[in-house]
C-alpha cells in the first residue's frame, strides 16, 4: 500500500506559476507509474499528467500541454506537477494517484488507478 499527500496548492494570479507536490509513503515509490488529475465544481474529474515509473514517459492532457509539467523524484517519494502559465480555467482540486498492479508505462485513466491522494485546491484569478 502506498499513501499519498498532496501540497503546494493555492491562490493565484492568471499567468502565475505553482509546483504541486505528492509525497507517497509505504510501498517502494518507483514501483508506481503516478498521475495528476483534477476535479472543478460541477464537473467530472480529469485527467491532468502522468508519469512511468522511471520518469522517462510523460504523457499530458491537451489542455495543459506545453504549460504544466510531471516529474518525480524515488529518491524523495515524490511526484511533482509544475504549472506554468495558469488560466482561471486550471483552477480545481487537484489529486495525486498512484498505482503499481499494471504493466502498462503510463496510465490516462481515473478508474485504473488504485491509490490517490486527497487533494489540493488551486484557485486562478483573473
Amino acid at each position: 500500500q502506498v499513501q499519498l499527500v498532496e501540497s503546494g496548492g493555492g491562490l493565484v494570479q492568471a499567468g502565475d506559476s505553482l509546483r504541486l507536490s505528492c509525497a507517497a509513503s509505504g510501498r517502494t515509490f518507483g514501483s508506481y507509474v503516478a498521475g495528476w488529475f483534477r476535479q472543478a465544481p460541477g464537473k467530472e474529474r480529469e485527467f491532468v499528467a502522468a508519469i512511468s515509473r522511471s520518469g522517462a514517459n510523460t504523457y499530458y492532457a491537451d489542455s495543459v500541454k506545453g504549460r504544466f509539467t510531471i516529474s518525480r523524484d524515488n529518491a524523495k517519494n515524490t511526484v511533482y506537477l509544475q504549472m506554468n502559465t495558469l488560466k482561471p480555467e486550471d483552477t480545481a482540486v487537484y489529486y495525486c494517484a498512484a498505482d503499481w498492479t499494471t504493466h502498462a508505462t503510463i496510465l490516462t485513466r481515473a478508474y485504473d488507478y488504485v491509490y490517490w491522494g486527497q487533494g489540493t485546491q488551486v484557485t486562478v484569478s483573473a
